[in-house]
């Protein structure tokens, strides 16, 4: 059966009145003469009803993680497009970004437009750069810190970011010091005026129309970089309801997201009738180790299962599923091959110090699979959360995944490999994006399964977990669970009623039947925008994780569909796909190896065919082949005409770069779709575990 241990969210409980809850039970008769229950989202805003609804709902396509110019890094960076303009580009409509030499004339515009965005700029410094960039007639906007960050010369503007990030952004301090423009004007208010607007854009660009063409969530992230460890988190309100200004690392000091969550029930759940809100942890392969530590507490375990229900699997600065190093042969308490995609040299946020080619930090130095923090990949936290569960009652990392692109060009969903203009402003426009950020990618995608493409649905969908993250493409995945699916579920026109009536969907929990659950998995390949096909499916895997009755966890990965033998590549002179693939995957699948006894997860893992990487789309548009045998040739002339153009470095060198000399590094890659997870919870629970994490 279900399993409903996930914790309740106190303020939603006070909300839920009888009628609400008589009409969350929706029941859809069946021609087999059944019926299944399944529960409504709630609404909390007013709105009207979406035209077009799905009982058993619909892959909704976005992006929660999105800079522009009221983020400080994104402005340093000549980014001068607001909440508004980056709402347009999600919608499909141009827009212009700096090129190389800070010139505003970069034409950008997706190919395909998004069903939601959330504008996420940084807490942090939202004050202080409102009053840099918005009123000249003020003291403050001539403070020096001001005018370089307003500067177009590169040299200033990275002095000026570097001034800004060591303000307060990579200390480690519980009270961080405040910019001297603050004493020039008052901050808080200017906070409060820059948090109002980004408010005021969400609103503007959501549609409440029976259309539901577009939605938009109010948001913000929380930024805390302690000795460049990434601890950043999305904060993402469900409706507009919404604390009074954005909590940052000022507020809560260093090291201590449990004070944001514990600032979010205060200042939201408990405050405002109808306000909910979650955060999601970035790309915790940053992080040096320090994203999930155990918790300290019961409270700071259920408080991370309330708050955190997401976490984000891929952005431009890489993957944080697994780590596999080719050259060695070996992963992160992993053997999965697979593992080596769109991964960092290094383990933290200095790895984007790179100008004129060479990286310029310590820091960012490659950090080899023994040093690598265990969890920072989120496979190896999900296997530790299972071994939490069984010591104290509790997992707190069931965690579902979405992708997204964390752009600081106002460019949400700017995914795609064959349309990517770049993430951070003038620092990777034009050539700059090979040149310095050769080992960065475009992202990902959230998605997420709701019945109607508004904030409540969407929001419902993220809270249970029923999501899943792509690396940009956008194929639609199912995973259900069910103790009893029909082998030829595949090809019943009722499957998806069937799956939802008989058992859980990704994010779920299942209590453990005496034999194997029964897993659907389906895939449709991405269609691809107007005028290019996607590109198809090679195969559908399960990544199984499992603790054994000695407390130790291990992982399995089985192809279950499709085949990796498939002889699909690419042409090394066009890139174009050849060889064939599949239209649509899916199978009924059982574990051989089950044990009703044990802690487990699974989820899908959706790998394309194979494709050419941004990077080598890009170095071939310059005449520069990675395929070539006189690549290096090819390189030297296209440098000699960059540095006539006023190009500093080697530019177009790494296009040559050696896959073999690599540990991660190939111009061919596979994008692909990952699930979350589903849970199975053991029969026999251990209740008495729960004493063992200490009570706050």
């Amino acid at each position: 059966m279900p399993n409903n241990r996930f914790p309740g969210r106190p303020s939603a409980l006070l909300r839920e009145q009888p009628l609400v809850r008589l009409a969350q039970l929706l029941c859809v008769c069946l021609p087999a003469f059944f019926c299944i229950t399944t529960q409504a989202f709630e609404r909390t805003e007013e709105r009207e009803p979406c035209a077009e609804q799905a009982v058993t709902k619909r892959p909704m396509f976005g992006d929660l993680h999105v800079h522009t110019s009221y983020s400080f890094d994104s402005y340093v960076s000549s980014q001068r497009n607001d909440p508004s303009a980056a709402y347009r580009y999600a919608k499909g409509e141009a827009i212009t970004l700096s090129d190389p030499d800070s010139n505003q004339t970069i034409k950008a515009q997706i190919q395909r437009p998004l069903d939601f965005t959330a504008v996420t700029d940084h807490a942090e410094f939202l004050g202080p750069i409102e009053l840099c960039t918005q009123d000249s007639s003020t003291l403050a906007y001539w403070f020096p810190a001001c005018i370089a960050s307003r500067s177009e010369n590169f040299y200033i503007q990275l002095l000026a970011a570097n001034y800004w990030v060591s303000l307060g952004v990579t200390d480690s301090s519980s009270q961080k010091a405040e910019s001297f423009v603050c004493r020039l004007g008052d901050c808080a208010d200017a906070h409060r005026a820059a948090w109002q607007r980004i408010q005021q854009a969400a609103e503007a660009h959501y549609d409440r129309s029976e259309e539901c063409a577009f939605t938009t969530f109010v948001g913000y992230e929380y930024t805390d970089a302690p000795d460049y460890a990434n601890l950043h988190r999305n904060v993402i309100f469900r409706n507009e309801k919404v604390t009074d200004s954005a909590i940052s690392t000022y507020d809560t000091g260093s090291k201590n997201y449990p004070a944001l969550w514990r600032m979010l029930r205060e200042q939201c759940l408990e405050r405002q009738p109808g306000c909910d809100v979650i955060s999601i942890p970035h790309n915790p392969n940053l992080s040096r180790g320090l994203m999930f530590p155990d918790p300290a507490t019961e409270t700071e375990a259920r408080d991370r299962l309330i708050f955190e229900p997401l976490v984000e699997l891929v952005q431009h600065k890489a993957a944080s599923e697994c780590r596999f190093d080719r050259l060695l042969g070996r992963g992160v308490a992993t053997e999965d091959e697979l593992c080596d995609f769109e991964q960092a040299l290094s383990d933290n946020l200095s790895m984007l110090g790179t100008v004129f080619g060479k990286v310029r930090t310590e820091e960012a130095s490659p950090v080899s699979v023994d040093d690598f923090g265990r969890r920072n990949m989120v496979r190896n936290t999900l296997k530790d959360g299972l071994a939490l569960d069984a010591t104290s009652g509790i997992n707190p990392f069931r965690m579902g995944f979405i992708g997204s692109t964390d752009t600081h060009s106002a460019t949400p969903g700017g995914a795609e490999e064959d349309n990517y203009v770049g993430h951070l402003g003038r620092r990777d426009a034009g050539y700059r994006n090979v040149q310095d950020h050769f080992y960065d990618n475009p992202g990902g995608l959230a998605v997420v399964w709701a019945e109607e493409n508004s904030r409540d649905a969407i929001f419902a969908g993220m809270q249970a977990r029923e999501a899943y993250a792509t690396s940009g493409t956008r194929p639609i995945v199912r995973f259900f669970a069910g103790a009893e699916y029909p082998q030829q579920l595949c090809d019943d026109p009722e499957m998806l009623t069937t799956a939802y009536a008989g058992g859980v969907p990704m994010g779920g929990e299942l209590d453990a039947p005496s034999t194997s659950p029964h897993f659907l998995i389906s895939a449709s390949k991405d269609p691809g925008p107007p005028g290019r096909p996607g590109v198809d499916l090679q195969r559908l895997q399960i990544i199984k994780g499992w603790l054994d009755a000695d407390g130790a966890t291990h992982e399995q990965v089985i192809d279950v569909a499709g085949s990796a033998d498939n002889g699909a590549s690419v042409d090394p002179n066009t890139c174009a796909p050849t060889g064939k693939g599949h239209a649509n995957l899916c199978t009924v699948w059982r574990d051989p190896a089950y044990d009703p006894a044990q802690h487990a997860f699974y989820y899908v893992r959706v790998l394309e065919n194979p494709s050419c990487r941004w990077s080598t789309l890009q170095c071939q548009a310059a005449g520069v082949n990675p395929f070539a045998a006189d690549c290096d040739a090819q390189a030297s002339a296209k440098n000699l005409e960059m540095e006539e153009r006023g190009a500093i470095g080697d530019v177009y060198g790494k296009c040559c770069t050696d896959p073999a000399t690599q540990p991660f590094y190939s111009p061919v890659l596979q994008e692909r779709a990952w699930t979350s997870p589903i849970w199975i919870n053991p029969a026999v629970a251990n209740v008495a575990a729960a004493d063992q994490l200490p009570h706050q």
